[in-house]
């Protein structure tokens, strides 16, 4: 249990800082944000919007607690992820451009599937707990 936890921490930690990395230019409505989304042909009202929601999903991955809207932040950064990767391609942008990010959403799905793996040893941590104060009790 102590070795997913820290994978865990260390992956979702990573996952954290590039999608918070990322939030913050757009939050700000910076020029280099602005111009970024201008180049795959979206509106600058679009960019602190998307900086926002990739804000709220990183912190509702980190929150301990609430299952299900961490599932929706999960698939929401990936989503963002994909969309961003796709808009890039579609663009026409030079594969340097965009060849990151599949790291980034490899980097979402690990942080995911450990979340999971994570989930599943502290039920199997639990249920054994029970079973010996079961066991002590006869």
């Amino acid at each position: 249990m102590k070795k997913i936890n820290i994978t865990y921490w260390i992956v979702t930690g990573l996952f954290a800082f590039v999608m918070f990395g990322s939030a913050i230019p757009d939050i700000m409505v910076m020029p280099m944000a602005v111009k970024g989304f201008a180049s795959l042909g979206l509106p600058a009202y679009f960019v602190p919007f998307v900086g926002g929601a990739k804000a709220l999903g990183v912190v509702a991955i980190l929150v301990p607690g609430y299952p299900r809207l961490k599932e929706w932040a999960y698939a929401g950064l990936t989503f963002d992820l994909i969309g961003a990767t796709y808009c890039l391609i579609a663009s026409g942008q030079p594969v340097a451009n965009w060849a990151v990010m599949p790291v980034f959403i490899g980097l979402a799905a690990a942080a995911y599937l450990l979340y999971h793996k994570r989930l599943k040893a502290k039920v199997a941590t639990s249920a054994t707990a029970i079973v010996q104060d079961d066991l002590s009790l006869a």
